[in-house]
Parts: structure tokens; C-alpha cells; sequence
């Protein structure tokens, strides 16, 4: 059994330097963490071009001996319900027991060797991809209908981290937290 740490300090003072409505984004957190601690985070803040504006937008993702949480901050120029421009934030808690995969994929480049960007992706089954396409037969004159073959894989959340855009201490810090994540799902990491 491994010793918890508490990190819970370090992620509000990243929110907090990261200057994307840390009030809101934090008073988020503090309600979906309900008195866990913070073992990991990951605080992407990302700007967005839509037509002549600028947008932002904050993920924060944050393992707590139990859950996994997901939190999105986004800015909105207005709607019919509210006709000001907005926050909206949102958190999702998905129980460690219910993460099915974590894939990482390390992008490095062939001239340097460096790690160029990191994509992190999680499952829990809440959103999967579905892949078809025409099945074939090894008959290339075969005009016959053979159905269709596919796959399915689960998809609920990706995250790409580029040391071009947001640093080399970004993107390994994304690498930790998936090696936290991965080892919070495990069989024998299980707590």
C-alpha cells in the first residue's frame, strides 16, 4: 500500500497562476473533491480562434484515491438564455474503478530523439467510436455485398500536450500523471 500524497495545495496554485477564472474553476474542484485529496493534475489552459474572437478554454484533470476528475472551463459570448457573456464549468467524477483504458502516445522526433508532444486518452465507457467499412473478400472480382467489419474502441476524453506550444515541462508533466493514472487503475495498484 502506497502512501497518498497530498497535492490538493499544488493544484489550486496552478489554477491559481494559470489566471483562467481561478475562483470558479477552483470552487468547482473543491465541491467534486469533497474533502479527498489531490495525487495528480494536470491543468491545461487552451486558447481558441472562433471566427474574429478568442476563446478560452481550461482542462483541468485531477486523481484523487478514488475518482478521477474532469473538469471543463469554457467562455461563452452569449445565447437566448443568457445574453451576456458567460462561464461555464463543469466536472465530471469517474470512479477509479470504472477507468477501462489509458493510452498514451509519445510523439519524438526522428532527427533529435526528442519528445516532441504526448497524447493522453481515457475510457470508461461513457462515449465509444464506431469504425466500419465495407467487408471484402480476396476475390477482386467478387461483386458480391459481404457486410461490414469494424470496430469499436472507447474514446471519452484525449488530451495532446506539444512541448512546441505549452513546453517540454508540460508535456512531462502529462506523462506523470498518466503513469499516476495508469498505476491508480491497476490490479496491483489498486489501493
Amino acid at each position: 500500500m502506497t502512501k497518498i500524497q497530498d497535492r490538493t495545495q499544488d493544484l489550486f496554485a496552478a489554477i491559481s497562476v494559470s489566471g483562467y477564472y481561478p475562483e470558479i474553476v477552483s470552487g468547482a474542484l473543491q465541491d467534486a473533491l469533497a474533502g479527498e485529496p489531490a495525487e495528480a493534475f494536470v491543468v491545461h489552459h487552451e486558447p481558441t480562434f472562433d471566427r474574429e474572437e478568442i476563446r478560452r478554454h481550461m482542462t483541468v484533470l485531477v486523481l484523487t484515491p478514488s475518482r478521477l476528475l474532469l473538469t471543463h472551463t469554457d467562455e461563452h459570448p452569449g445565447d437566448t438564455l443568457l445574453p451576456k457573456p458567460y462561464t461555464s464549468t463543469s466536472v465530471e467524477a469517474v470512479p477509479l474503478s470504472r477507468v477501462a483504458g489509458v493510452v498514451v502516445t509519445r510523439m519524438v522526433s526522428a532527427a533529435t530523439q526528442q519528445l516532441e508532444e504526448a497524447l493522453l486518452t481515457i475510457s470508461w465507457g461513457a462515449v465509444s467510436r464506431v469504425e466500419l467499412e465495407p467487408a471484402r473478400c480476396d476475390d477482386p472480382e467478387c461483386e458480391a455485398d459481404h457486410g461490414y467489419t469494424g470496430s469499436i474502441s472507447g474514446d471519452d476524453f484525449s488530451l495532446r500536450l506539444s512541448a512546441a506550444a505549452e513546453g517540454g515541462a508540460a508535456v512531462e508533466g502529462l506523462l506523470e500523471f498518466a503513469r499516476e493514472l495508469t498505476a491508480a487503475t491497476t490490479v496491483s495498484g489498486a489501493r
